[in-house]
């Protein structure tokens, strides 16, 4: 529940930034007056009814999933995107309702004024979505399984980002001596997985080792409706390159070697 909320006040914010966005740019380049030969409400009915459109193209590109991080290139290079398909599309609406639109500075300054304050805004948004989705009990409680290299590493990770998926548990197959690590405690051997799971309320589990255990996780996530989260070391893949493609629609795991020809 409380992500949903989350979700939903950012979907809001980002509208309302949208149309602000451009009143902010007509006011700039019309002077703070209503325009009687530029009136401002068929402009901001147009704004409002594309809104809706920009924030779906924003959302395809993948900037509200719950693991993306907001301060990347990557993801202003995507809001940008939003921008520029966002005027396009207040330029055809309006032109289709009121005829050829005269100011290509002012589609200028709102493309330059939504690009810029969504990508602020959804850096700030991050780090508030970080601390509350957390806050004890957090929303996503996560079973880590398997005490390794690389899952110390990763505990160590998502704490440090403060990351939403909040680890409160770990387990391994052949159990070990340390009481807790990164100040996540160890429960055990996989014999309490279902007492674990059922104390905690666990959403995500991620299986750091214990390849033989795959289908055996596979079937406690869908029995739970948890999601399943591999870390690559599982299968021996550990050049740190690795990454998850669409090939013809089918989904792999690819890895390239340096300076090598995409396909």
């Amino acid at each position: 529940m409380r992500y949903r909320l989350l979700i939903t006040f950012w979907l809001v914010t980002d509208l309302l930034l949208f149309i602000g966005s451009y009143a902010v740019a007509y006011f700039l380049r019309v002077g703070w007056i209503f325009s009687t030969d530029f009136p401002f409400l068929p402009f901001l009915a147009i704004t409002a009814a594309v809104s809706p459109l920009w924030l779906a193209v924003l959302a395809s590109t993948g900037t509200f999933r719950l693991l993306r991080s907001q301060a990347t290139f990557a993801n202003a290079a995507q809001i940008l995107y939003a921008a520029l398909v966002g005027s396009a599309l207040f330029a055809l609406a309006y032109y289709f309702a009121y005829g050829l639109f005269f100011s290509r500075a002012l589609l200028l300054i709102a493309l330059v004024l939504n690009a810029a304050t969504t990508t602020l805004w959804h850096w700030l948004f991050d780090l508030l979505k970080r601390r509350i989705l957390r806050k004890n009990p957090p929303a996503f409680p996560t079973l880590i399984i398997g005490v390794t290299r690389e899952s110390r590493r990763l505990l160590r990770l998502l704490d440090e980002s403060r990351s939403p998926l909040k680890p409160v548990a770990v387990l391994d197959a052949m159990g070990v001596k340390d009481k807790e690590i990164e100040g996540v405690p160890v429960r055990g051997k996989l014999n309490v997985l279902e007492d674990v799971i059922k104390e905690h309320g666990i959403t995500h589990l991620i299986q750091c080792s214990d390849l033989e255990h795959t289908l055996n996780m596979l079937s406690v996530c869908k029995q739970h409706r948890m999601t399943y989260i591999l870390l690559p070391s599982v299968l021996g893949i550990v050049e740190g390159n690795e990454r998850v493609e669409t090939l013809e629609g089918c989904a792999v795991t690819m890895v390239e070697p340096s300076r090598s020809r995409r396909f």
